[in-house]
């Protein structure tokens, strides 16, 4: 029974550190209990605001229009792109917020968390980038394969140092990082990866 009771007390020392750290709104209940409403106040925010910020995705897709339509294989690639830096930043978060909850990491360790992360974003970037490459032989040819690969490697990498950085940052500006980042980070890899991979498109192609 001792042993039950500590366990408890521990469970709720966690969970209240965990809120503290994060800076999240304690709900006073479980997750399972919280009303509908309450949840919905926790997420509707962020959501609301990035529907406007994905606007510069399409922006950005029309301004690279003469592109696009040169070569249309491109297009075949977008999502697959756009996804790998939403998926690449999405973990690097998590990491981050559990890290910063669980005191396992400070605000001032941003810094030495950031320079790591480059190195092991460059081994995901160039991993992800081979198989894609071969892919974009296939569909497009040598000069595709080569835009998609680097693309590859300056999106995952992108998309993982921001996905490191922001939980330090809505950290910072006592903001939730759990309920902000996961959106945010996808919206930043939507809008960075259309103008990065149209941009290295441009270049390698001779367009523009």
């Amino acid at each position: 029974m001792e042993f039950v009771q500590k366990n408890s007390t521990s469970h709720t020392d966690t969970s209240e550190m965990m809120h503290k750290e994060t800076h999240a709104e304690n709900l006073g209940v479980s997750i399972k209990n919280t009303s509908i409403g309450l949840l919905y106040k926790k997420r509707v925010f962020w959501l609301v605001i990035l529907v406007f910020g994905n606007i510069f995705s399409g922006a950005g897709i029309a301004y690279f229009e003469e592109i696009i339509t040169s070569y249309v294989a491109l297009v075949f690639f977008l999502p697959l792109l756009i996804d790998s830096g939403g998926n690449a930043g999405s973990q690097s978060a998590t990491l981050m917020v559990r890290a910063l909850a669980t005191g396992d990491v400070h605000p001032n360790d941003w810094g030495r968390m950031l320079a790591r992360e480059v190195f092991v974003a460059l081994g995901l970037g160039f991993s992800m980038a081979i198989a894609v490459y071969f892919l974009g032989l296939y569909r497009g040819g040598y000069e595709i394969a080569m835009v998609v690969g680097i693309s590859m490697v300056a999106i995952v990498l992108i998309g993982s140092l921001v996905g490191t950085v922001l939980p330090f940052v809505l950290h910072k500006l006592n903001l939730d990082p759990a309920s902000a980042s996961a959106p945010m980070i996808t919206s930043i890899a939507d809008i960075s990866g259309v103008l990065i991979y149209f941009a290295i498109a441009s270049a390698i192609l001779d367009i523009g």
